[in-house]
């Protein structure tokens, strides 16, 4: 009987615990550690994101493993945007023009809690709590921690480590100081931080506003968002920069301050807030910021996943979906290289980079989209149109988000590519007056598809020219 490598993953939270799940189902003999305590015991959350946007590719991964049923419990569907405007007019636009999809809002905490039990069911898996690791030995494969709770250090050797220890791993920060190798890394924040607030239930526990969407009022320079939550609460999210414009969190600094900001922003929310100023106050404000890095592994010896090797901004809501995402991938070259560890993790890494730097972009263009943009009649005339090719040419027509969010089938590079090219062909066209309403569904759809092509391959030139 083969060797079954002995492998240390630093980190249990969602992608970790599932690449554990993963691993150990494979016979691989799995130790976890983890920094935090163990959240099925203890409430971590402290103003964190406590609910996240889960669509096709995460529940990909959660069927790879066999949780599908299980996860699609902790779901609430979400259906589309709903807008608020700042006299309280709502309008819902779908997320797709095709029946039966739709994104989830999911708790973080049940879903790792899920994963977690699921992977200490099995005998070769074990997750350790209150562990900070210092420092990785990446050559010789050490990782060297302190127990938070007794102050213990002691160093743990393993055949294979893997960092999914999310954007501040320890894993990446040893690739980059120690310098053994060339190793690229960028770190860029936004002008904009978040702090996360909540809409509880009502008396009688129930929602307070619609159930089934994520709720936006986008306000060009900020915006607040809303999620919904199992017990009747809506997690709700500020997003707003540190400095500059009327209203910033340097400046909200008193509760009239954030009273007198929401009631002229955000009333129709401020009335479903009761605990807004001292939420607002007690949680804390976090930055949003996006990691790029290259290379992911070192010698076919350890390798980063999840938020490690690519955090992303929350705006198109694939941050978690991406590090599941990680585990498929990484799942399928383990099949395709046969124990050959180097090049099953420099084959993962080449073909995922390229994705996960187009989902991090993309994330970045969704910012300004949900903060400013749905609200702009321009926009809504070519989403208003893309429901209606969905709709009637469903299985032609994917819109840039349909390709991002449903189409697990397609890689974000080629979504992100095809699908701006898409947009830029729509709203050229709106704006030259290019859409015939007399017109078949069919044949503008050919017209789009011709001018998309063509933008692709003006780019491709481009490029060309460009190297």
């Amino acid at each position: 009987m083969k060797h079954k490598e002995n492998i240390l993953i630093i980190g249990a939270g969602l992608c970790g615990s599932l690449l554990a799940l993963r691993l150990g189902q494979r016979e691989y003999n799995v130790r976890v550690m983890e920094l935090r305590p163990d959240l099925r015991k203890v409430d971590i959350s402290a103003g964190r994101s406590i609910n996240l946007a889960f669509s096709n590719r995460g529940i990909k991964a959660m069927k790879m493993v066999g949780l599908e049923d299980k996860a699609m419990k902790l779901c609430i569907p979400m259906h589309g945007r709903m807008l608020h405007d700042r006299d309280g007019n709502t309008k819902l636009s779908k997320y797709s023009g095709r029946d039966g999809e739709y994104i989830n809002s999911i708790s973080r905490e049940l879903l790792t809690a899920l994963l977690m039990d699921e992977a200490e069911a099995l005998e070769n898996v074990s997750i350790e709590f209150n562990n900070k690791c210092n420092d990785v030995d990446f050559e010789n494969n050490t990782a060297n921690f302190t127990n938070t709770e007794n102050g213990q250090i002691f160093d743990c050797t393993a055949d294979l480590i893997f960092g999914t220890d999310g954007a501040g791993s320890a894993l990446r920060k040893s690739y980059f100081s120690e310098r053994k190798f060339l190793f690229s890394f960028s770190q860029n924040y936004l002008t904009h931080g978040y702090k996360e607030l909540t809409i509880p239930p009502s008396e009688n526990g129930a929602f307070r506003t619609f159930k089934n969407a994520l709720h936006i009022w986008p306000r060009g320079e900020y915006m607040i968002i809303a999620l919904p939550n199992l017990d009747g609460s809506f997690t709700v999210t500020l997003f707003l920069a540190y400095e500059g414009g009327t209203y910033n969190f340097n400046n909200l600094t008193t509760k009239e301050n954030v009273l007198n900001f929401f009631k002229n922003e955000f009333p129709d929310a401020l009335e479903l807030m009761p605990n807004l100023t001292s939420e607002f106050f007690e949680n804390p404000t976090a930055p949003l910021g996006t990691v790029k890095c290259f290379p992911w592994q070192y010698k076919g010896k350890n390798l980063l996943l999840g938020d490690a090797a690519h955090a992303i901004v929350p705006f198109y809501g694939q941050g978690m979906n991406a590090s599941f995402e990680d585990v498929v991938e990484f799942d399928t070259f383990l099949d395709q290289h046969d124990g050959n560890w180097e090049n099953t993790f420099k084959a993962f890494q080449q073909k995922r980079k390229i994705d996960t730097d187009g989902i991090a972009d993309l994330a970045i263009d969704n910012f300004h989209e949900m903060k400013d943009h749905v609200a702009n009649a321009l926009f809504q005339k070519k989403r208003a149109l893309e429901m209606t090719l969905e709709t009637e040419l469903p299985n032609d027509y994917f819109s840039k988000y349909s390709m991002v969010t449903f189409r697990e089938d397609m890689g974000y590079h080629e979504a992100m590519t095809r699908g701006r090219a898409q947009d830029k062909a729509i709203l050229n066209m709106i704006n030259d007056q290019g859409i015939d309403q007399n017109v078949s569904i069919s044949s503008l759809h050919k017209k789009i598809k011709k001018e998309t092509n063509s933008i692709l391959e003006d780019d491709k030139i481009a490029k060309t020219l460009n190297h």
